[in-house]
């Protein structure tokens, strides 16, 4: 069951303006990361499901992220069906995230109060997802949509809260286009997880790229 509700999930994702996303199949390394991004003032984090028995490797973070780092918010990502959805929901999940947008998964989600953000591509999908309550839509993908998109939408729907995905990079330049173009947060993450950084265990590394990313947005947004 969620241990945080609809309104903390967003509010955390809205004031940090920034939710990491990250698999692993290894628990450990899995830990290590959360917790990095959690040192690195992180309080919203999209674990993905991306590999076999993934689900367990959430349960045991949720446990560990519930005792051992206070306010951390976790939830699942690449979700695409209601079944994986209700799995991720019953091992703890705070938020459910999805490359598509899915009525079915909304009706779960709805269900038991939990944020469902699913991806759209167009503005017909983002006006479906929010007839289906979905609050936080996730404009995917980014890189290919670019920042037009987010202005034009916004300029018939304003009240869209919209976080983007795919392409964001931590640099002033990157994130400054999109926090300008009107997106309530961003997801990020290959390029907060270089691949050499979690091979080499130097999970410092990646404390200070989200302390870093969470400053820029801090300035941009003022």
């Amino acid at each position: 069951m969620a241990k945080y509700n609809k309104i903390e999930v967003l509010t955390a994702m809205k004031n940090t303006g920034m939710v990491p996303v990250f698999y692993h199949a290894d628990l450990e390394t899995a830990k290590q990361v959360v917790k990095a991004c959690y040192e690195g003032g992180v309080r919203a984090f999209e674990f993905t499901n991306r590999g076999d028995f993934a689900q367990e490797v959430f349960g045991e973070l949720v446990k560990f992220a519930n005792k051992e780092l206070p306010g951390m918010i976790l939830g699942v990502g690449s979700i695409v069906d209601p079944a994986t959805a209700a799995l991720y929901i019953q091992s703890g999940a705070n938020f459910v995230v999805g490359p598509l947008f899915n009525p079915e998964i909304a009706k779960v989600c709805n269900r038991r109060l939990i944020p469902y953000t699913p991806g759209c591509g167009s503005v017909s999908e983002i006006g479906f997802a929010q007839e289906c309550g979905c609050d936080l839509c996730k404009v995917f993908p980014g890189d290919v949509l670019g920042t037009a998109f987010i202005k034009g939408l916004k300029a018939p729907l304003p009240w869209s809260q919209l976080m983007v995905t795919g392409g964001v990079k931590p640099t002033r330049e990157n994130l400054e286009g999109w926090f300008k173009a009107g997106v309530m947060c961003v997801g990020m993450g290959s390029n907060l997880f270089p691949k050499e950084v979690i091979a080499a265990k130097e999970w410092s590394k990646i404390t200070a790229l989200c302390k870093d990313a969470l400053s820029i947005i801090e300035t941009v947004r003022k």
